[in-house]
């Protein structure tokens, strides 16, 4: 699997509009896409961020049709490899488009009730169906929209230049890479990777550098952690529940910075090339973010031409993923409940969950587990648990970043030289630190 060609704006591009211009661009599509994000807004007795309510109004709307569109988005990322022949170019790619044509089949098998009756449980492949692929097909590209409102228009840059003198103290990385992060935390794990990638192969970044990115920021758009939030019960919570994302994914990878086996990375560069090392940064922040943002304002595409590219890299990243949710996800629930693979897996993370008293924490310690096979695992198995525990696991799902079913591959399709097995010590790094961040937020917050 390999990150969509889409080409980031590292760099604003020089256009015509004039400042008030830059400014209205600024103001009005950065408001709306935080309003739409992060603002909950009470309807129908439900109190929800406005892209939640939209995705829910559309599955009332439209309740025959949206599982056969659901259909129609597998059906395509299942052929999608055999189309484009990426499936060809490595073992693991060939296995994940098999992967993709069995979740076709599977979401045949669940939408019409033939196949086995352990698949067809209400718990398993109707779950991974109505609760997950469904919401996800809805929100990723609707979400999409608001996201190039979010990140097109100059708030990305204003925050990433404040986070610049921070950067290297807290992350180890230079301060160019403040959009990389930001980007790669707020949009999805494939737009992050690919800006990496690009700048790692430009000499702008060592492989540490790029190591700590691709393994410590990429996560799932702001979109699949709404997917993650409704699955576990949490939008009443929702700005407690993205901060605390936000905080301890950033705060965990401050720390795994510092240790084995990122610590002893490599500080070469790309193909054994001369590193660029990064300018002095003259005046002062607030005046220089400023700056960045009116020309990204001011240079970027029009909204309707954002809006149409973001929905394209939003589909495709929708027909990317929801093949693999119905066919290695089902692998998960059926791991977690046939066998005691996880359960066995859970007693690495057993003493941390009880040390910070989760109110089941052999249950914890084994749902947390699944999140290196697929991330909405996790959330899937603990959607029924105690509040606590519900706040925790659904931090650990997008703090832990490495799962098998996307994030994983698509780093090794990458030119950053990081092994499996090294990406497996990080993965339980993550998800060690996650609990030990996310449990005392959980026991303070709610």
């Amino acid at each position: 699997m390999e990150p969509f060609k889409q080409q980031p704006r590292l760099e604003a591009k020089q256009g015509n509009g004039s400042p008030p211009r830059a400014l209205i661009r600024f103001l009005l599509y950065s408001s709306i896409g935080a309003f739409m994000f992060f603002v909950p807004v009470p309807i129908n007795g439900t109190s929800s961020i406005m892209l939640d309510h939209i995705v829910t109004a559309m599955r009332q709307a439209f309740p025959a049709i949206v599982p056969y569109y659901a259909l129609l988005v597998i059906f395509l990322g299942a052929l999608y490899p055999f189309y484009k022949g990426t499936w060809r170019q490595t073992k693991t790619d060939l296995l994940l488009a098999v992967f993709k044509l069995a979740g076709l089949a599977i979401t045949v098998m669940v939408l019409f009730g033939i196949g086995p009756q352990w698949m067809l449980a209400e718990d398993m492949g109707p779950f991974l169906f109505d609760r997950l692929v469904v919401a996800v097909g809805l929100l990723v590209p609707i979400g999409a929209v608001f996201l190039a409102m979010l990140t097109g228009y100059g708030l990305l840059e204003l925050a990433g230049v404040w986070m610049q003198p921070i950067m290297r103290k807290g992350w180890n990385l230079p301060g160019r890479s403040a959009i990389d992060v930001v980007a790669s935390f707020v949009g999805s794990y494939s737009l992050g990777l690919l800006i990496t990638n690009r700048l790692f192969r430009e000499g702008r970044y060592s492989v540490k550098e790029a190591t700590i990115i691709a393994t410590g920021f990429s996560t799932v758009s702001v979109t699949f952690m709404v997917v993650v939030a409704n699955t576990l019960d949490l939008m009443a919570n929702w700005n407690v529940y993205f901060w605390s994302c936000l905080v301890v994914t950033f705060t965990v990878t401050a720390v795994t910075a510092r240790v084995w086996p990122l610590k002893q990375t490599t500080e070469s560069y790309y193909n054994g090339m001369t590193g660029k090392p990064e300018a002095e940064q003259q005046g002062r922040r607030l005046q220089r973010g400023w700056a960045q943002a009116m020309a990204q304002a001011q240079g970027s595409l029009r909204l309707s031409a954002n809006i149409c590219a973001n929905v394209r890299d939003g589909f495709r990243m929708t027909m990317n993923i929801l093949p693999s949710i119905m066919s290695i996800g089902l692998l998960g629930l059926a791991l977690d409940e046939y066998t005691p693979l996880f359960t066995w897996l859970g007693y690495l993370f057993y003493p941390i969950t009880a040390l910070v008293q989760l109110p089941d924490p052999a249950f914890a310690a084994s749902a947390a587990a699944t999140s290196i096979a697929e991330m909405f695992l996790p959330a899937a198995i603990a959607a029924d648990a105690d509040l606590i525990t519900r706040f925790t696991i659904g931090v650990v799902c997008v703090s832990s970043v490495l799962f098998f079913s996307a994030v994983i591959p698509t780093i090794l399709a990458t030119d950053i030289p990081v092994s499996v097995p090294k990406l497996l010590v990080i993965w339980f790094e993550r998800v060690v630190l996650s609990i030990l961040l996310a449990a005392p937020i959980a026991h303070l917050f709610l």
